[in-house]
This record gives structure tokens, C-alpha cells and sequence, in this order.
């Protein structure tokens, strides 16, 4: 697993935090010091609490679970939504639907509702529909897209929250909170991190910054994915040898008798030519 360089959060400006007067009590283990009214981030508990959420995260997705992104804010919105396509991830960043997590099975059936819709327009039906009807039809579908495609996938709960500014995404913190689901999470020195499992003490502002922590969790997650798949074609061959072990046993049964048959015609034959030739020699004397 790669590491993160302190170098290159201080370049990302990753050590920024809020304003003293906008400082969380509870964030002082992180805090350096402050300089000029602004709280400087300990970038070497940064980096600590990074590769120990980065290893988590690696074992959840090692065993195949979910990890869902959320990330509403601008600076973070394109960099999640790459990096969490880029491994197969649910994630949200339009806007939380409220209750996703505590209400899941209504979220369910609005991601069937559109599965539905996607079904009319492949066997025809849409076609049959009126003008207004094809055009209510229409929005509601992009308006499902722009909310809920990106969740289209998770047919059961996440394993865990990776979250970018715990203020903004309060609600989906509460809710995974409320279900016992394990929250990452950037968290800035204006934020309460009491309710959160794995802190990454970061600026949470800086689009670099937010960039750098995420290629470095997703890297870790990409990880174990590729592992699971190797112990998956493992298991497979493994399996494989084991449904053919009885065939080769039995093909190696076959040969030793038929060796032991061949040996067994060879004796008799030298035996006969044996006996032949001592008839031979007693006739002749």
C-alpha cells in the first residue's frame, strides 16, 4: 500500500484548519498549533489515522462489503465520483435523501421505480405512451438518475461511511450512527469528531488536499478488492483440483494394473520360453 508523504499534504495544504474562533474543543488532539487566528493540523497524526482507516477500509472491501462515499460539497464532488467509480463503490453527491439509510427499503423501491421505467423503454412500452406522458415519464426518470443512479447497485445496507466534511453530511453521520454503521471521514478542526470511528484529520476545504486523502483510501480499497479476487481464482482452482483428484487417482489406479498386468504377461512368457527349451534339452539327452 502507498504511503502518504508529509511533504505533499504540506504542498496540498491539508494542514489548514478553521479559524480559532470556529474551533471544535474535541479536535485539540489533532491540532498542532495555531498561527495568525488559524489552527494548524498535526499532519503526522494526519498521516497515521490515514493508513489505519486506509486498512480498514482495505479489509472491508477484501471481504466484499459496500463502502458508500458521500460528498456534496463542490471541491470534493468530481474527485469522489471518479475514485469511487473507479472501484466499484456506491456514493452520493447531489444531495443525502434523507432516511437513505433508516428508511433503505423506500430508497429501494424509488431505485426499482427506475429500473422500471429503464425496462418500458427496451420492450416498447415507452413508445406506446402519450406525448405527456413520455415527458412526465422522462423527468421523472432524470430526475431518479440525478439522486439515485449512483446508489443503483446497493441492494443492502453499506458496511461503512467514507465522508468528506461531517458538518455538511451530518444527516447521513446520524443515520449511519443510528444503525451502528462505521463512519471515515475527513474532519476539519471545526468538526465534532466524538461520533466518528476513523478520524482523518484534514482540511476538508482544499480540493488538492481532499484529493490526495481520497486517492489514498480508494488506492487502499482497489488493494483489497484485487486481493479477494486472487483468493477467489485460488479457492476456484483449488476446488477444481479437488473434483479431479478422485479421476486421478483412478486414472493412476488403471496404468498400475495395467503395468502389473504386462509384468505378470512377461513372467509367464519368459516362463514358457524357459520351459520349452529345458523339454528341448532332456529330449535330446
Amino acid at each position: 500500500m502507498a504511503k502518504l508523504e508529509f511533504d505533499q499534504l504540506l504542498e496540498a495544504g491539508a494542514h489548514f484548519g478553521h479559524l480559532k474562533r470556529k474551533w471544535n474543543p474535541a479536535m485539540s488532539p489533532y491540532i498542532f498549533m495555531e498561527r495568525n487566528g488559524i489552527h494548524i493540523i498535526d499532519l503526522y497524526k494526519t498521516i497515521a489515522k490515514a493508513e489505519e482507516a486506509a486498512s480498514a477500509l482495505k479489509k472491508i472491501a477484501k471481504s466484499g462489503k459496500k463502502i458508500l462515499f458521500v460528498a456534496t460539497k463542490k471541491q470534493a464532488k468530481p474527485v469522489v465520483e471518479e475514485k469511487a467509480q473507479s472501484v466499484n463503490m456506491p456514493y452520493v453527491i447531489v444531495r443525502w435523501p434523507g432516511g437513505m439509510l433508516t428508511n433503505f427499503p423506500t430508497i429501494r423501491k424509488a431505485v426499482k421505480k427506475m429500473s422500471n421505467i429503464d425496462k418500458m423503454i427496451k420492450d416498447g412500452t415507452f413508445d406506446t405512451l402519450s406525448k405527456r406522458e413520455k415527458l412526465q415519464v422522462t423527468r421523472q426518470r432524470a430526475k431518479l438518475e440525478r439522486t439515485l443512479g449512483s446508489i443503483q447497485d446497493l441492494t443492502r445496507l453499506p458496511s461503512a461511511l467514507f465522508v468528506v466534511d461531517v458538518m455538511k453530511e451530518q444527516i447521513a453521520v446520524k443515520e449511519a450512527e443510528r444503525l451502528g454503521i462505521p463512519v471515515f471521514a475527513i474532519v476539519d478542526t471545526n468538526s465534532d469528531p466524538s461520533n466518528i470511528e476513523f478520524v482523518i484529520p484534514a482540511n476538508d476545504d482544499a480540493t488538492k488536499s481532499i484529493e490526495m486523502i481520497v486517492n489514498f483510501v480508494t488506492d487502499a480499497i482497489k488493494e483489497g478488492l484485487d486481493e479477494r479476487k486472487v483468493e477467489k481464482a485460488d479457492a476456484a482452482a483449488a476446488e477444481q483440483q479437488d473434483d479431479e483428484a478422485p479421476q486421478r487417482r483412478e486414472r493412476k489406479s488403471r496404468a498400475a494394473k495395467k503395468e502389473r498386468v504386462k509384468k505378470e504377461d512377461s513372467e509367464a512368457m519368459k516362463a514358457a520360453v524357459v520351459s520349452k527349451f529345458s523339454k528341448e534339452e532332456d529330449a535330446e539327452e
